[in-house]
């Protein structure tokens, strides 16, 4: 995956130090990389969605109709925001070590604060907040650079990108075709006298 200015620069923080707002910066290979201001914003948006899908009443779920390419299975149904909480929590225990899932366990599915969670796991202030920050952007990265669905853009993954081809109007010699049957209007009845 390749990140790009235009991408990242409406994620960045305008008061970085690192990137000065720019949302890139170079790594030790000289290649252009994202900041960690724009990774732990893409943490935040997809943690954000996370909640919103977890504390919304249950019958407001929708059924969605996903379309796919391919003769074989051209369509399959989904329920979007169970699949997006499972794959949120599937993928952070995957990606975090031991102490970094329980550290993002009791503080962001929790709910538990600095305090609790510093002494919940023995650390003190200043560790817990760079924990917290390392769990951020090594998310963020994960979201967004997942293959071959990635959780970030949000847009993308709850509405799919959009692979089928735009309509085009069927021109038969020189003039468009009329629309089939049921897609016409009703013509109205002649009176007869």
């Amino acid at each position: 995956m390749e990140w790009t200015r235009s991408e990242t620069l409406a994620l960045a923080m305008h008061n970085c130090t690192q990137c000065h707002g720019s949302g890139l910066r170079l790594n030790k290979r000289g290649a252009p990389s994202p900041c960690n201001c724009v990774l732990r914003t893409i943490f935040r948006i997809c943690l954000d969605r996370f909640v919103r899908c977890i504390t919304q009443e249950r019958h407001l779920s929708r059924v969605s109709l996903e379309p796919h390419a391919g003769r074989a299975r051209p369509s399959t149904w989904g329920r979007k925001d169970e699949e997006y909480i499972a794959d949120f929590c599937l993928i952070s225990r995957r990606v975090l070590d031991e102490f970094e899932h329980r550290l993002f366990r009791y503080h962001f599915l929790l709910g538990a604060d600095w305090r609790l969670c510093s002494r919940r796991l023995g650390i003190d202030r200043g560790n817990f907040f760079h924990a917290v920050y390392r769990i951020e952007q090594k998310l963020g990265r994960v979201f967004r650079e997942l293959e071959p669905y990635p959780l970030f853009p949000l847009d993308e993954y709850f509405q799919g990108p959009s692979r089928m081809a735009p309509a085009r109007a069927l021109t038969i010699s020189g003039r468009a075709a009329d629309p089939p049957r049921h897609l016409q209007f009703p013509r109205p009845l002649r009176k007869t006298a």
